[in-house]
């Protein structure tokens, strides 16, 4: 609608379709204002539910670890045992297969060992020639001179005088003394070392109830030998290790022997190291002892260390090696070499590290070979008997390295190992604190061979003791 004034008026338009300014600008300022109390709201809410979260999330935590503990549990116990999957039997017997041992670094080595002579680089151990060594026997007709003729053994059934209605103290802590030994008085001890021509002395085996029991048939065997090559592992102690660099000679005419008691064959029977029906693992004959005489294992193992000659009464010569080595010489070429060419009787290694059997003592105490008291023991009593601190005894270095031992079964070497038996018997069971002084009492022993520590390395390969053996409890 339209008005017009006269009489100087104005003129104004207005129609109904244009909105009114300000009532849009109030209708805009309700609209944002709405919007900012919305706003305001929902901020207000997330703040809440943010703090409850900050404030109860360990706990919604644990409900739901716990409720998927119950869900997986549930699953587990109500699953058919139709989809339970079956192992595949290639898998399960490679899960069953028993883990190799890793083999020492050292093992099946034959690379020669050699030193500097006068500027020049020479073997350790001069051996003949392979075609040599195959052509090699035992100068059987070559007896040496001994000042020792007889020595006869002292047993139950021909005791010496003074053994008689003795008691015997098994297994005291004053002496390891028994039936397999013979209760040795220290009388007869000083007289075994006074010999001329014959000599009485106890060498183990003093009962037939003693112990150390082998079978008929593997005695029967041990007879034949005219030569051997032994070793033992009692208690489960190390692995059997087999010989290498042998001649077809050496083979023939050696015998190669490993004593084992039942704890150790069982032990390389679960490793997979079979004993055959001939006896043999690969070219050592296994010889089953039974009733071990001493609980200290290492004792035992001193039998057919130095008992040697009583194991095999018709062997010539013998050559021992420590469980821990690897003999990797020909024995004939090592009789030759050792023996024969130095005309001796009997070859042991000089100590790597030590030459006083005092110095020896200490290391072995250090070491938790022997307790302080034991040792003390021995030492006293060798000291009583005048025992200097010589570092040499009739030229030859005092201390001795006793894991390879080679000699000729005279009756000097076999009165010499009998006397070491007997002390290691007496006071402790290590070897070396002993060798010392039986070569400075035996006065009359003669022909030892005391070769160098580089001979011994090129002899073995040492591998050091695998495990501990079990000791006997009962």
């Amino acid at each position: 609608m339209s008005s017009m004034l006269n009489n100087n008026s104005i003129s104004i338009t207005v129609s109904d379709d244009e909105p009114d300014e300000f009532a849009n600008k109030l209708r805009a300022r309700a609209r944002r204002k709405r919007k900012k109390i919305g706003h305001r709201s929902k901020t207000s809410c997330t703040h809440i539910i943010l703090k409850k979260l900050l404030r109860w999330w360990p706990v919604l935590l644990f409900l739901l670890a716990a409720a998927l503990l119950i869900f997986e549990a549930s699953r587990i116990g109500t699953r058919p045992s139709s989809l339970v999957k079956k192992p595949d039997p290639v898998t399960e017997h490679k899960l069953n297969k028993p883990v190799e041992k890793k083999k020492p670094a050292n093992l099946n080595r034959l690379d020669p060992v050699t030193h500097v002579v006068h500027g020049v680089r020479e073997p350790c151990l001069k051996l003949l020639p392979a075609e040599e060594l195959e052509h090699l026997d035992f100068p059987m007709d070559k007896v040496p001179a001994d000042p020792i003729k007889l020595v006869i053994y002292t047993t139950k059934a021909n005791p010496a005088y003074v053994d008689e209605n003795m008691p015997f103290e098994q297994h005291s802590e004053a002496t390891r003394f028994n039936l397999f030994t013979g209760n040795q008085t220290l009388k007869q001890r000083d007289e075994s070392f006074k010999v001329k021509g014959e000599a009485s002395i106890h060498c183990g085996f003093y009962s037939d109830k003693g112990g150390f029991r082998i079978s008929v048939e593997d005695r029967s065997y041990m007879e034949s030998c005219k030569a051997v090559v032994s070793t033992c592992a009692f208690g489960g102690g190390d692995d059997l290790y087999q010989p290498i660099g042998m001649s077809e000679s050496s083979l023939k005419k050696v015998c190669f022997v490993a004593f084992w008691d039942e704890i150790t064959l069982a032990s390389q029977e679960a490793d997979g190291h079979k004993v055959g029906d001939d006896h043999y693992i690969g070219k050592w004959r296994i010889i089953l002892v039974k009733d071990l005489p001493f609980r200290d294992q290492r004792l035992n193992g001193k039998i057919p260390k130095m008992l040697v000659h009583r194991l095999f009464p018709n062997a010539r010569y013998s050559i021992w090696v420590d469980s821990k080595s690897q003999l990797r010489r020909d024995p004939l070429g090592v009789l030759e070499a050792l023996l024969w060419h130095s005309n001796s009787v009997l070859a042991i290694s000089e100590h790597g590290a030590r030459s006083s059997v005092y110095d020896e003592a200490k290391a072995v105490i250090k070491k938790n070979k022997a307790t302080p008291e034991e040792v003390e023991v021995q030492l006293a009593q060798y000291r009583q008997d005048g025992l200097p601190e010589d570092k040499r005894f009739n030229g030859k270095k005092a201390l001795a390295e006793a894991s390879i031992i080679v000699r000729e079964h005279t009756p000097s070497t076999n009165l010499f190992m009998c006397l070491w038996f007997n002390e290691v018997v007496r006071f402790t069971s290590r070897d070396q604190l002993s060798f010392p002084y039986v070569l400075w009492r035996f006065k009359e022993f003669r022909n030892i061979n005391m070769f160098p520590v580089c001979t011994r390395k090129d002899l073995v390969n040492s591998m050091g003791h695998l495990r501990k053996a079990k000791p006997l409890t009962s």
